[in-house]
């Protein structure tokens, strides 16, 4: 497995990440994207650390805080082999201070995080979005408290626009608080958007960037064929049924495999261009 510096901090990670927004169906959201159970959770961690990914990213709200449990007990005497991501920001109840990035707010959801993951600290903790509501000090003063003590090692941020990426790195710069070393953003071949302002912010400054989704919700993962409705789950929630995502995608993947002087494929399931999968490509890329 390749380790890569994870922006200007001291901390590697692995070039592939695992994902568990699957892990739980707690609700009808999350539930089409899939309902990872304990067994089969253990069952995929065992494989990602045969592999060499070791890096496990999670959310307090994946479902309501169920991915979490359920990484946590999968991690069971393990927890020293990995490292361990998780979120905070968006809403875990319907309370008035049950969401947000306030001094409030944070304390609290990251002992719940702390619990629920059987962890005493955890390695990279994000603001899983920006909150407008509560003033950036305020917010980056927390993320420092929770540095200091111990109970996080690394702040990042996630779906953030670039002004408010780069208030937030000069408040913490000002203040000689922990900067966000990283940014989880959406990122693909077919949603190319971080390219325009977030990319170049990112290799200024020194951020790391984590790509959420970059098989595009499953519609680059070689299932899906050109001009066919997205099968029901994850991917159809990201599309709808079929254009103008599916015409996007299909697009994207007629265009790798013209790089062939062959007749393009009829299944999108492997690149005539690379001879490797579609998903193993748009990884890759």
């Amino acid at each position: 497995m390749e380790f890569r510096q994870l922006g200007r901090s001291g901390l590697r990670v692995p070039a592939l990440a695992f994902g568990t927004a699957t892990f739980g169906g707690g609700n009808d959201f999350y539930r089409a994207w899939g309902s990872t159970d304990v067994t089969e959770a253990k069952r995929l961690v065992d494989l990602c650390l045969d592999a060499g990914v070791s890096f496990f990213d999670t959310a307090n709200s994946y479902s309501t805080g169920m991915a979490e449990e359920i990484l946590g007990a999968a991690l069971a005497g393990r927890r020293q082999e990995v490292i361990l991501a998780s979120k905070a920001t968006f809403p875990m109840g319907s309370g008035p201070n049950d969401a947000g990035s306030s001094r409030h707010f944070l304390r609290r959801a990251c002992e719940d995080s702390l619990r629920r993951l059987r962890t005493d600290h955890i390695d990279v903790y994000y603001m899983h979005g920006f909150d407008e509501n509560t003033p950036i000090e305020e917010t980056l003063k927390m993320l420092d408290t929770l540095v200091t003590s111990g109970k996080v090692s690394y702040v990042a941020c996630s779906n953030f626009s670039g002004w408010q990426v780069m208030k937030s790195l000069a408040i913490s710069d000002r203040y000689g608080w922990p900067p966000y070393v990283a940014h989880q953003a959406y990122y693909s071949l077919v949603a190319r958007e971080y390219e325009w302002e977030l990319m170049p912010l990112a290799i200024d400054q020194g951020i790391g960037t984590v790509a959420w989704s970059p098989l595009a919700g499953g519609a680059l993962s070689g299932k899906v064929r050109r001009g066919s409705r997205f099968p029901k789950g994850r991917a159809s929630l990201s599309s709808g049924s079929s254009a103008p995502a599916t015409s996007n995608v299909s697009s994207t993947l007629l265009a790798c495999s013209r790089t062939s002087r062959k007749r393009p494929a009829r299944r999108c399931r492997r690149s005539p261009s690379t001879g490797c999968f579609t998903g193993r490509q748009s990884r890759a890329w």
